[in-house]
């Protein structure tokens, strides 16, 4: 089949990330963007309640699945044949799309992580190869001492659909606060196979989540909405993040992060356990 002259402003797309300046390296991406902003602190803020926060991790979620599929995932140039072709010859766009055969793992981290796996794994659906998108469910918390400090992370069970050869593997999980719930996970999915990438989508993160996952798995994709580090010494606050990253404190005592939002999964759930 022939198709007609192709036009030259579909030769490239290009799509620019807006993002904040820091120094925790090139894999981690601080998103510059006052609607997410916006919308994060207002799910982040003491009065607002269900069902507004459900509606409000929506929103993040399909905006932030947006940026990383645009910047993240292959590309390639397509012939799509539109309804007027019945009437024009010229009815084909000819352009780039998202390659829909790549395949693509979304990871629920229970239970933080439910909705936005939810979110993601639904959007993906629409635009890629239904048949190579899958949903995995992990079962996995943190561990605590009886200060409340957090030790680890423990995995209860997991529903895991195949291997992740060539494939990119989505961790939506809202709070990036120790590290230890993905350092733990990325290291099951690790014995799965070589994935093509493996990304993690946050609404906020901390320093000392970045430290975390930068020394076990450097080959991680960070994206994040916004970076707190509220308990850091204000000479500190002064400055580009990373610069004094020995110094930057996002945790309190019991690694909660501040200003943060309260408990994701509790808030999310509804249920303080």
């Amino acid at each position: 089949m022939s198709f007609p002259h192709p036009d030259s402003q579909f030769r490239t797309v290009s799509y620019s990330l807006s993002e904040t300046e820091h120094k925790y390296g090139s894999n981690v991406h601080i998103l510059s963007d006052v609607f997410l902003l916006s919308h994060l602190a207002k799910l982040c803020a003491v009065e607002t309640t269900q069902p507004v926060i459900n509606e409000l991790v929506t929103t993040l979620y399909t905006t932030l699945l947006k940026v990383v599929v645009n910047q993240e995932f292959p590309k390639h140039q397509a012939q799509i044949r539109s309804r007027m072709v019945a009437y024009h010859p010229e009815g084909v766009y000819q352009g780039p799309i998202i390659d829909p055969e790549t395949p693509v793992i979304s990871v629920n981290l229970a239970r933080a992580g439910t909705l936005p796996s939810h979110v993601c794994y639904t959007a993906l659906n629409y635009f890629m190869n239904p048949m190579k998108v899958r949903q995995d469910h992990i079962s996995i918390a943190r561990q605590v001492d009886d200060a409340q400090k957090v030790t680890g992370s423990q995995i209860a069970g997991h529903k895991i659909g195949g291997t992740v050869d060539g494939g990119i593997v989505l961790f939506p999980d809202p709070m990036g606060a120790t590290g230890s719930t993905l350092v733990e996970t990325i290291d099951l999915f690790k014995n799965r196979g070589k994935a093509l990438k493996y990304i993690a989508l946050h609404c906020i993160i901390t320093p000392e989540y970045l430290k975390k996952i930068q020394y076990h798995h450097p080959d991680v994709v960070v994206y994040a909405i916004r970076l707190d580090r509220g308990l850091s010494p204000p000479d500190v606050l002064d400055t580009i993040p990373g610069t004094y990253w020995d110094r930057e404190r996002g945790l309190n005592e019991k690694h909660y992060i501040v200003p943060g939002g309260g408990g994701f999964g509790e808030i999310l759930n509804n249920a303080y356990v």
